[in-house]
């Protein structure tokens, strides 16, 4: 009810200046010309613009608010709710245009100012071209992102070496709300020039990974069976994707990469704590061997043999 306050009031206010004439309250009314008309005509334009953006707007904010983000894969609400939710910044952007643009066609003179303005743009308009370039290619580029949907909203991505998810898309930037709770602000052309990682594009479901360096001896085939036990204890995993594998050998220890997978992307991150810290404790309790370690070897001479490094301390002393 608050939403359709403004158009009622417009559209009283013009009713208003349209009967003041006829109720004889204002004998000098018409020296004002048509000066009262103008108004009306622009308090009514004002009405009917404000009244269809407003319901436009409010239906699709409802529509926007049945939507159910807590699904364990809603790429379809995310789908639907970034179309709509640009749709209708650029829809209320129009009306807004274009009930300005109307009322100023009522005022005497405004017409031929424009018409003026338009033919002897020349240079002038260049200059305005050039400075609104970076507005014009955000708001392509908005367009572009609600019927293309590169992004969109509650989507894992990563950029600018942060990581996080995508908190609003507006006609101009969009609001990327980092894991520690910070916001990151870039203009919506970002993403259609720059490349950047989406780990939600095409499923919200994603594979996490967990990397260990261990000792040669480490028991790869026991760890492959915790593994698997660690993630069906816990109800981050999707059920999915699990397996270990060891993936480099250096000159003191060996590389074991887990790959666990979840429904989302926080769950992935907790999930890849949660393999990580229980098998370093089960490999300290069970297997301590396995841990990595620093080895000095001590090569004793036979009995008999010239140590060269004996004879040079000799020397020093």
């Amino acid at each position: 009810m608050k939403r359709a306050r403004p158009p009622i009031l417009f559209a009283l206010i013009g009713a208003a200046i349209l009967t003041v004439p006829h109720t004889g309250l204002a004998p000098d009314w018409d020296k004002l010309g048509d000066w009262p008309d103008i108004l009306a005509s622009i308090c009514f334009i004002a009405a009917t613009g404000w009244a269809i953006g407003t319901l436009v707007d409010g239906l699709m904010k409802r529509r926007l608010a049945k939507l159910n983000f807590h699904e364990a894969d809603n790429l379809k609400a995310r789908k639907t709710a970034t179309r709509l939710d640009v749709v209708r910044r650029i829809w209320v952007v129009t009306v807004g245009i274009v009930t300005v643009a109307a009322a100023l066609t009522v005022i005497p003179g405004v017409k031929q100012f424009g018409v003026s303005l338009f033919a002897s743009a020349g240079i002038a308009g260049i200059a305005v071209g050039i400075a609104a370039r970076p507005v014009l290619s955000n708001l392509i580029a908005g367009l572009q992102i609600a019927f293309t949907q590169p992004i969109r909203l509650d989507d894992a991505v990563v950029l600018e070496d942060e990581w996080g998810w995508i908190e609003e898309i507006g006609l101009f930037y969009v609001v990327v709300r980092i894991w520690d709770w910070r916001r990151l602000i870039l203009p919506v052309s970002y993403f259609i020039e720059q490349p950047f990682q989406n780990w939600t594009h095409k499923s919200a479901s994603i594979i996490g990974s967990v990397f260990w360096s261990l000792d040669y001896r480490a028991p790869v085939a026991d760890m492959r069976d915790k593994l698997t036990e660690i993630c069906r204890a816990t109800p981050l995993w999707d059920g999915d994707v699990v397996n270990l594998q060891v993936t480099d050998t250096g000159m003191n220890t060996i590389r074991i990469r887990a790959l666990a997978s979840a429904r989302n992307s926080p769950d992935a991150w907790d999930l890849r704590c949660f393999i990580r810290e229980k098998m370093i404790a089960w490999l300290q309790e069970h297997h301590p061997e396995a841990l990595p370690r620093i080895r000095n070897e001590l090569d004793t001479l036979p009995e008999g043999a010239f140590d060269g490094r004996a004879v040079q301390a000799g020397r020093m002393e």
